[in-house]
């Protein structure tokens, strides 16, 4: 029998299994990276091929930009949606603490990022204590020049992890392959600002890749700061203020202020 590796979680939020799962097999497309296999889920866990463990390299990088890029070229429709064998709201966060957001579509980035994103990203925050009137006015600043600039309107919603920081890129037998998504539709520069977050073993491999295959410029340290605004905001809600620095400097240089 081949070995497996089990996620499990006694009180896990419904569902929680099967949308992974689902966001998994969704992620699966031609020429795309390769997706770690399903076993079996159930409500409380879900088995996974193993997948033994390697050493990032610079091809496997550049051969996984290109693949990403195959992902992003998969039109959804419409932004926020999620896999279509999955009906329940999207999840994100940590196992051990999982946050769930209602699912809707939104025909532009815009609406979805400012309904779908900051909007729920503000209520958590004032639930957890961390929304000051400073933030709440970095935030609201935030939304109502995204409204007004109509930002993210280059790109069409497409399939993306979701959660695409390095901790997500499993680097195993010369590839790479993708774990625990957050998958849903979306600005291609979004799983590109993850990359970029918390710093990714051969990133420079990974875009040079990326950009041989995509249409899209590569992403300016303005976009990566408009689209880690959420992540960033989710680790402050999670782990607390200590996160609340990268937050303000994020909202300072999407802001210019």
């Amino acid at each position: 029998m081949s070995r497996t590796f089990t996620k499990h979680r006694a009180d896990a939020p419904a569902g929680f299994f099967q949308c992974e799962a689902a966001g998994l097999d969704w992620l699966r497309v031609p020429d795309g990276p390769r997706v770690v296999q399903v076993q079996d889920y159930s409500e409380t866990e879900l088995e996974l091929e193993f997948l033994p463990a390697g050493v990032p390299t610079a091809p496997a990088a550049f051969d996984f930009g290109r693949r990403l890029a195959h992902l992003h070229q998969n039109v959804t429709t419409g932004f926020g949606a999620v896999p279509p064998n999955w009906n329940g709201n999207w999840f994100f966060g940590p196992l051990a603490d999982v946050y769930e957001i209602p699912v809707r579509q939104y025909p532009t980035w815009s609406q979805f990022f400012t309904a779908s994103r900051l909007a729920p990203l503000r209520d958590f925050l004032e639930d957890t204590g961390q929304l000051d009137p400073r933030l709440a006015r970095g935030l609201d600043a935030l939304q109502e020049g995204i409204v007004a600039e109509d930002w993210g309107s280059d790109a069409p919603p497409v399939r993306v992890h979701g959660d695409l920081w390095a901790g997500n890129l499993m680097w195993s037998q010369g590839e790479v392959v993708l774990i625990d998504p957050a998958a849903h539709a979306n600005h291609p520069y979004t799983d590109l600002a993850m990359l970029e977050l918390f710093g990714c073993p051969h990133l420079n491999d990974i875009l040079a890749g990326y950009a041989q295959i995509a249409d899209l410029p590569p992403p300016s340290n303005f976009d990566l700061a408009v689209h880690q605004v959420f992540p960033i905001g989710m680790h402050v809600v999670l782990f607390g203020a200590g996160y609340r620095p990268h937050l303000d400097g994020l909202l300072a240089r999407v802001l210019d202020v």
